[in-house]
């Protein structure tokens, strides 16, 4: 469709059950949108995955779970288990300490911009997916190429698997072996996946003495979650408030100001170290997100988020710091430093000495990891359920269905899959630390895309004239994060204090580094060949279809080829979204009986 950047907005055919009005901005099209989950209307580029006007996961994400969704991910093994890492990254107790408080200001920052991003596009779930598919619109399908290899090839939790495992075991008194240890763990994951699929009995017809099988579905998924939610909530308040007490110097411990004196002793001057601090402090932090992975299933979900993100954000910094104070005043600092994952359990045993309050710990932990991998899947169950959507991975149709249990069920399968892989596959030590390494650096670079992504959607909808978002972020905020990415993405490369083999691993310290960015350099060349350069010599073009599931409220995109003899006439017998025009009749009478139907089941 060849128009100028100048061009005035003007009303097409109907498009789902919204106003049909579409802006042009040069090649972009930015088609008007309405869901079901009572969000202000929003406009959308058509290159993008199809807004689904009733969300086929439902509308059941209330504020109680939007909070616990994000503590949920946020306390899982970080606050347990990083400490000591971050100490010794930055040397000090007192550094460390400002670190914590840092974390949260960075988190803050990134909150504000995603909740402005969310206010974008309020019935779209996937949060980052969404972002950058629009923010980057064009080359057309580059960015959610490289997100969803990434997505999909980094989709793993092995590493709070195994922590759950190591706190298992710890609670049992046992020094597993490495495959004991990867064995409970591919249990503990399997576990936890297989729970979505336990069979409830319902008592459904009185009369008839019926008792038809409800899978397990979305909403026990989600009252789970804020169960355990609540148990890892009451954890750290109990270990903050023993933390207080030992400060008072009401328990066994001789002197618990000691790591308190001259605390900024030893701080390092390594940029190695520190940003490895800043990484793993963002990594205990940035659960704040999970939430806006599931937005098109929240009722009216920027009014909802402006108040229970920051809330949840607030809640879990408070008692990071405090659990913090705790383990300094109860445990040395050299054992701290030396820790690894078990910081938590040297607390109990060093305030109570005793080995079934120990034991308690280690289980509250492991029931902690295990509330974490529920909510991760969750949220990036809707990750991997958006990438496919947008038809950029193989079977658009497989990855948009929740059929037949009303969940997401290829995401769970191929998170479960790989999350086995990888905890069985890379050997114990520095294969497994470099998986886990590898993991963190693209994702900081789309973190980094995203942040400034949203200045080019402020830019791009106010060249077309549409109103400001619900929710705005300071511009400093933006900045500010935008200053924290880059500082996270180069100082890995600068050589740690015991030089090129002195990092994480035994090899070269910056290889995930390389290789992260190897991998996204690779989706572009398979972008460019997928797109460009294969369909030039075979003639073709490729071209959205929007595809509505049968007997589902799901749409998805889907890539076709289409010979350049038949270019034309597709491009005519096709709306911009990719929907057959003698389809359009009756699509919008459709979506708006689902709709009304799902109001009145709600």
């Amino acid at each position: 469709m060849a128009t100028s950047s100048s061009e005035e907005a003007r009303a097409v055919r109907d498009v789902g059950i919204g106003t049909g009005e579409i802006k042009i901005d040069g090649s972009l099209e930015f088609v008007h949108e309405v869901a079901g989950n009572d969000s202000k209307p929003s406009y959308q580029e058509a290159s993008g995955a199809p807004v689904e006007n009733i969300s086929p996961l439902g509308t059941q994400v209330g504020w109680l779970t939007t909070i616990f969704l994000n503590i949920g991910q946020m306390i899982g093994t970080g606050v347990f288990s990083t400490p000591g890492s971050i100490l010794k990254g930055v040397g000090s107790v007192g550094l460390s300490m400002i670190f914590w408080a840092i974390g949260l200001l960075i988190a803050g920052s990134q909150l504000a911009v995603y909740t402005e991003l969310a206010s974008f596009f309020p019935n779209r779930s996937g949060a980052e997916v969404v972002y950058l598919e629009q923010a980057y619109p064009r080359p057309k399908y580059l960015l959610p190429t490289a997100f969803a290899v990434q997505s999909v090839i980094l989709s793993f939790s092995s590493s709070n698997a195994i922590v759950m495992a190591q706190y298992l075991f710890a609670t049992g008194g046992y020094t597993p072996s490495a495959w004991e240890q990867k064995g409970l763990a591919v249990g503990c994951i399997s576990f936890i996946i297989l729970c979505k699929y336990l069979m409830i009995f319902k008592y459904h017809d009185y009369a008839n003495v019926n008792f038809p099988v409800v899978i397990f579905s979305t909403k026990w998924s989600l009252r789970l979650s804020n169960a355990v939610g609540v148990i890892k909530i009451i954890t750290l308040i109990f270990i903050s408030i023993t933390g207080l007490v030992v400060l008072g110097g009401h328990t066994r411990i001789k002197d618990p100001h000691a790591n308190f004196r001259d605390s900024f002793s030893g701080t390092t001057g390594s940029g190695y170290g520190l940003a490895n601090a800043l990484v793993k402090i963002n990594f205990a932090y940035f659960g704040f997100t999970n939430a806006f992975n599931v937005v098109a299933e929240v009722k009216r979900p920027i009014q909802t988020l402006k108040k229970t993100a920051p809330a949840s954000l607030l809640v879990v910094a408070i008692l990071y710091i405090l659990c913090n104070v705790a383990y300094f005043a109860a445990v040395p600092k050299q054992s701290i430093a030396s820790s690894k994952q078990l910081v938590a359990s040297l607390f109990f045993t060093a305030v109570f000495g005793n080995k079934h309050a120990s034991n308690a710990l280690n289980f509250l932990i492991a029931l902690s990891a295990f509330g974490n991998i529920i909510s991760v899947i969750i949220g990036s169950s809707r990750i991997i359920r958006e990438c496919g959507r947008q038809g950029v991975l193989p079977w658009p149709r497989v990855w948009g269905s929740t059929r037949p249990f009303g969940t997401p069920l290829a995401a769970y399968g191929l998170k479960w899959g790989l999350t086995v892989l990888m905890i069985v596959a890379p050997p114990a030590g520095d294969a497994f630390n470099f998986i886990v390494d590898l993991q963190s650096y693209p994702s900081n670079v789309f973190l980094f895309l995203t942040t400034f992504g949203l200045f080019l959607i402020r830019r791009s909808r106010a060249r077309i004239g549409i109103e400001r978002a619900e929710f705005r972020t300071w511009d400093v905020a933006i900045l500010f994060s935008l200053a924290v990415n880059i500082f996270i993405l180069i100082m890995p490369w600068f050589p740690p204090t015991g030089g090129r083999y002195g990092g994480d691993v035994s090899f070269w310290y910056a290889t995930y580094c390389a290789v992260g960015l190897a991998i996204l350099a690779i989706c572009g060349i398979y972008y460019a060949f997928w797109i460009y350069i294969i369909p030039h010599f075979g003639k073709y073009r490729i071209r959205q279809e929007l595809v509505q599931l049968e007997d589902e409220s799901a749409k998805v995109h889907r890539l076709v080829k289409v010979p350049l003899a038949e270019l034309e006439s597709w491009d005519a017998e096709h709306d911009v979204l990719g929907q057959k025009l003698h389809d359009l009749a009756g699509s919008g009478s459709d979506d708006a009986e689902r709709l009304e139907t799902s109001k009145k089941e709600a």
